[in-house]
């Protein structure tokens, strides 16, 4: 007799959603945090003459050491600090958890949060612990040490700001977590251009602190390039795990190209951080929607019948991100990315159309 999948797949994957990607052909997109802007004409140009020399018949550079000086220079990443490199975030996370998933091991996060910590830990047969948000989005820090005590994490992963909430954490927060941490203490970065603060200075303070960083939001989703910066102690074994060649040549080379005009990815974080501000106002003004803080680059809110709401936006071609039903605290949410003027203004009549309907 033939196996079956309940045969030969775990028990853990079986249970498993997987992450599903709606088509967004045809729509507004504003679903996924993507920068909505294109590189000028001219760094195009750039870029399609190197491409157009790269030898694609050799493999990368394992090291990326081009990139690396760029990324350096970009984040400003201490000069004493190590950096891996993986193909998007996603990566490194389960990168990280293949390292420290000894028999037993936990890895601990905040929910709601960015849904691959949970997903990841379980790929990699870690058990996940989940340490729910307060009301309004913020970590109980008491509640985490006395977790973490209990615990004891090999991994512990914050979002800052975090997804899908948009905000930061209190600072001081953080650092009773990290200095509670029996294990490592990974923050996520991944909205760092929008929002205006960062532990990676703060990373020879704490000898356990690793932050994790992307390109996607600056403009190269397209790209999958993320990067943990930390002491070289414990990333010289991370890289033992890291697949060799694991980003392409393509990557390397189109990445270090744009990192060298920070200043249109500067210009661009601003115009974004700009339109977050109008539309948050805009949302505040419609009668019914609960509109929360964001340090990133979308907005959550809340309205009765979010459902309708989002299914009333999709038949309008606007497309955004429904979490009612992901979690409690996340009840009539909808998640919104900050598009262009043009785009933003398409979703705000359209949401107004809804509302009224």
């Amino acid at each position: 007799m033939a196996p079956t999948a309940a045969d030969i797949i775990r028990a853990e994957i079986l249970a498993l959603r997987g992450y599903h990607v709606p088509d967004p052909a045809g729509m507004v997109k504003l679903d996924a945090m993507e920068n909505p802007y294109r590189l000028p004409q001219e760094l195009h140009d750039a870029i399609a003459a190197r491409v157009a020399a790269v030898a694609l018949n050799r493999y990368p550079d394992s090291g990326a050491r081009e990139l690396k000086k760029e990324l350096r220079a970009a984040m400003q990443i201490p000069p004493d600090m190590g950096v891996t490199l993986g193909n998007g975030s996603d990566e490194l996370i389960e990168t990280l958890a293949l390292a420290t998933a000894k028999p037993g091991a936990v890895m601990l996060g905040f929910e709601p949060s960015f849904v691959m910590f949970r997903m990841i830990a379980t790929f990699c047969g870690m058990r996940y612990v989940g340490l729910q948000l307060n009301a309004d989005f913020t970590i109980d820090a008491a509640a985490a040490v006395a977790a973490l005590e209990q615990h004891r994490p090999a991994l512990v992963f914050i979002a800052y700001p975090n997804n899908p909430s948009g905000n930061l954490f209190d600072a001081k927060a953080v650092e009773r977590i990290i200095e509670a941490a029996p294990g490592l203490v990974v923050i996520d970065e991944a909205y760092h251009p929008f929002a205006g603060a960062s532990f990676m200075p703060r990373l020879a303070h704490f000898p356990n602190l690793l932050v994790m960083r992307t390109v996607s939001k600056l403009g190269l989703a397209g790209l999958r390039l993320g990067l943990i910066a930390g002491r070289a102690e414990w990333l010289q074994h991370v890289e033992k795990v890291r697949l060799p060649y694991n980003v392409g040549v393509l990557t390397q080379l189109v990445a270090a190209e744009v990192l060298r005009h920070r200043d249109v990815l500067d210009e661009q974080a601003a115009a974004i951080r700009a339109e977050r501000a109008r539309l948050m106002t805009e949302l505040r003004r419609r009668r019914g929607v609960e509109v929360y803080a964001s340090d990133a680059n979308f907005i959550l809110f809340r309205v009765a019948r979010a459902d309708q709401i989002f299914d009333g936006l999709k038949a309008r071609g606007i497309l955004i991100k429904n979490l009612n039903g992901s979690h409690a605290l996340l009840a009539d949410c909808l998640r919104v990315t900050v598009g262009t003027p043009d785009e933003n203004t398409q979703f705000l009549s359209a949401l107004t159309a809804v509302l009224a309907s």
